[in-house]
Formats: C-alpha cells, sequence, structure tokens
C-alpha cells in the first residue's frame, strides 16, 4: 500500500478514487509511564515511555486505516493527514486519529 501525505502518487495516474479511510486508536497512560515521565521532566531529556506509546498509538492508526483502504481494494491513500489529541478527564488518554483518500491507480 503506497501512503502519501501529497494529493498524487508521483509518476502514476489516479483511476479511480474510493473513499475516505481512517483510523483512530485512544490509549490511556498508566501510573508507571507518568512517574517516569514525572522523573524526566525534572532532569531533562526525552520520555521513552511516552515516545513509545505515541509511536504505538500511531501505528494501529496507520494499520486500522490501511486495512479499510485494503478492503475497498485500493492501492494507494493520498492526502494522508495525522491529528494527534489529549483526551479524557486530566488529560489522562491519548488520541491519535489518521486519514486519507483511499485511490487505486494506473
Amino acid at each position: 500500500m503506497i501512503l502519501t501525505t501529497t494529493h498524487t502518487v508521483q509518476g502514476r495516474e489516479i483511476r479511480e478514487y474510493k473513499g475516505i479511510v481512517c483510523g483512530e486508536v485512544v490509549i490511556g497512560a498508566h501510573l508507571g509511564k507518568d512517574i517516569l515521565a514525572s522523573f524526566t521532566n525534572l532532569v531533562g531529556g526525552r520520555s521513552n515511555a511516552y515516545e513509545s506509546t505515541l509511536r504505538e498509538t500511531r501505528d494501529g492508526a496507520l494499520a486500522e486505516m490501511i486495512e479499510e483502504a485494503t478492503r475497498l481494494g485500493a492501492q494507494a491513500i493520498v492526502g494522508v493527514k495525522f491529528d494527534y489529541s489529549v483526551i479524557g478527564q486530566g488529560g489522562s488518554m491519548m488520541m491519535v486519529a489518521v486519514s486519507g483518500t483511499a485511490v487505486t491507480l494506473a
């Protein structure tokens, strides 16, 4: 599956637009990650705990979107856009949403 943030696929003609596809994943942070992140905040540096959670969430949303496009018979997804949000009481959860347009190519 070809994924691109542009609205075309270089060197390929879009034959058919199959529709908008998306994937969303919401994941909650847990106390252990919060404690590690607080420590990192005090001493400086990157928070590996939160970064791995963010990667996992993003990859899950991408997988959902690709699965939906595959069911539609698409060969590519153009105009891919990511949206990251903190939700829930006290910002205890993170949502990653990804969307694009599923297409077939000539």
